[in-house]
């Protein structure tokens, strides 16, 4: 399946508390339940104002649509097109 990079703008994002980014998972977790298993989480990275995504999808739209369920900002979304780790350099 494929995987996309969601970039989120979200300033103050490095500051959320726990409790703030436990109810952003909720909301997305119950957003992907109704929206089946076509679409997966991997995980998140989160910075100082923005908040960078994983996913597993089969298109950008099925993403895109994710955001606009959960009312979350989708600013850029980027098909992976391969993925590198030092094992690479081998």
């Amino acid at each position: 399946m494929p995987k996309f990079v969601i970039e989120r703008e979200i300033p103050g994002a490095g500051t959320l508390t726990s409790e703030q980014l436990k109810s952003i998972s909720q909301t997305s977790c119950g957003v992907l339940s109704n929206m089946g298993s076509q679409i997966q989480w991997v995980h998140s990275y989160v910075t100082a104002d923005k908040i960078y995504c994983v996913y597993n999808a089969p298109n950008e739209e099925m993403v895109r649509e994710h955001a606009k369920q959960g009312g979350f900002p989708a600013n850029s979304v980027s098909k992976v097109a391969t993925i590198i780790d030092p094992t690479t350099a081998e």
